[in-house]
């Protein structure tokens, strides 16, 4: 569905975004993430054809985004991290001005309103005038008419920044719902966004693409082993050797050493689940099994270490 190759922008001697590919596929939800300046405002600006970039290509529905601008935009609707209500307009009268615009007739304009209130859950307020609305619900308007043309692309550049908890809660679920009827690409720094909406991520640092995966790759990738801890009652010398003695065990290592709470990290290679052969030689023993817990960095820690770099000598 969107197909990026060897996108670049400058702006002067500097390059906010130097030489990035990467294809979203159709349905899927996608996670653009990085830290304040990485680029991602700017490759979503080029995306959506809001601004040229200085080099590269970009394809949407099988749309050249610069040599045929306008039919790729109908393809796409964009939601920027500030969105452009009109404060003085009710919901409804805001809707109706988009799709007026996003050129809907007027049968479909009206039932395609009723169907994206309800989809984005504004319904209760949409005779409301905008101005008096909280930031959440104009976030929820502000993605109302983002989906309103049934739009194949949806690009999100931080759809939750500034809402509270439950808030963020609420636009993560209308989020997740797009799944499969529409392609999105979810810009953001804010890491739960990335692991609770999103199949794929790509993390951008300084310009560049540091890694594109799933978040579970990427967490099983940097920990560099599968990693299973093991809590048992017995003792520590002989449970620790008889873990090392499992095949496909690389490397054990005691947490714990309270007598009867003993926790052991088990490494093994990639791929290998050796949880049954953990617990059979446990029991088989005659010591107390009381639990068996994969284990894998978290996606911050993912993130940190794609992002930071050591601190330049002096």
């Amino acid at each position: 569905m969107i197909s990026v190759e060897h996108l670049t922008k400058y702006y002067g001697p500097f390059a906010a975004v130097n030489d990035i590919s990467f294809e979203v596929a159709e349905g899927e939800i996608l996670g653009f993430l990085g830290p304040n300046g990485a680029g991602k405002t700017t490759t979503m600006r080029i995306l959506t054809g809001y601004m040229p970039p200085s080099s590269g290509r970009v394809i949407v529905a099988g749309c050249d985004i610069f040599k045929d601008s306008l039919e790729a935009r109908r393809h796409i609707s964009y939601l920027p991290e500030t969105v452009p209500l009109y404060t003085d307009m009710s919901a409804r009268t805001y809707l109706d001005f988009v799709g007026k615009i996003r050129a809907l007739d007027g049968r479909k304009r009206k039932a395609r309103i009723e169907e994206v209130a309800e989809e984005t859950q504004i319904t209760e307020f949409m005779d409301k005038l905008i101005g008096k609305l909280s930031k959440g619900q104009r976030q929820r308007v502000g993605l109302a008419q983002a989906l309103l043309p049934d739009p194949d692309v949806l690009v999100l550049d931080e759809p939750t920044i500034g809402l509270d908890p439950r808030q963020i809660v609420e636009t993560r679920e209308v989020i997740r719902s797009l799944r499969g009827r529409h392609t999105v690409i979810l810009s953001t720094h804010i890491l739960p966004e990335v692991s609770m909406t999103c199949e794929r991520v790509v993390i951008i640092n300084r310009g560049k693409i540091v890694a594109i995966d799933t978040p579970e790759n990427l967490q099983r990738r940097m920990q560099g082993a599968d990693t299973v801890d093991v809590e048992v009652r017995g003792p520590a010398e002989a449970v620790q050797a008889a873990l090392k003695a499992i095949p496909q065990v690389t490397d054990v290592r005691q947490r714990g050493n309270a007598p009867d709470n003993l926790v052991f990290s088990v490494d093994s290679e990639i791929g290998v689940d050796l949880r049954e052969r953990l617990a059979s030689t446990i029991v088989e023993r005659g010591w107390g099994l009381r639990g068996l817990r994969p284990s894998t960095v978290s996606l911050e820690e993912v993130f940190v270490q794609l992002v930071t770099e050591e601190a330049p000598a002096a």
